[in-house]
């Protein structure tokens, strides 16, 4: 029998461990503008964008000082953080790269420019902005294509002029 989501599915939050509470929010809350919802001690806390219960879930319950996750093991890839406008990707790139915060790619994806980094404990984190939908590029059969190229740094920071 088939199944098919229902189209308002959208992913709730996503937790992740982490080995310090303390450096993981020093990226999560203090670069990256998160805010603080809910703290269980030194072992959890909860925080989000504009006063949602929570976006993002940090613990140490398994994982307090322990090393970050082999890189080539199943596991996570990457968390992804969509910004409403590109505007708001220029500016947490400008943030980024006036803190010296080192990235690990920036691409164009046709319906999305992103930028890459890893957290303290070595999670990827994508930080992202849809194109509209409208503009989304197609194929010669008129299905959504997808792909990689190098992005326009340049001309995403004219946003900020």
């Amino acid at each position: 029998m088939s199944y098919t989501i229902p189209a308002q599915t959208h992913i709730g939050h996503v937790h992740l461990k982490v080995t310090d509470l303390d450096k993981a929010l020093s990226f999560y809350k203090d670069l990256l503008g998160f805010e603080i919802t809910q703290r269980y001690g030194d072992s959890a806390v909860f925080i989000s964008a504009g006063g949602y219960h929570h976006h993002i879930g940090l613990n140490t319950w398994h994982s307090k000082n322990a090393g970050p996750a082999p890189v080539r093991a199943a596991g996570l890839y990457h968390v992804a953080i969509v910004y409403p406008t590109r505007k708001d990707l220029a500016q947490i790139f400008k943030r980024l790269n006036d803190a010296g915060y080192p990235l690990t790619g920036a691409s164009d994806h046709g319906v999305s420019e992103a930028i890459y980094l890893n957290d303290p404990d070595g999670n990827g984190v994508e930080l992202y902005w849809d194109r509209p939908k409208e503009e989304w590029p197609t194929n010669t059969e008129g299905k959504l294509w997808m792909g990689t190229s190098a992005l326009d740094i340049d001309g995403l920071l004219t946003e900020l002029a």
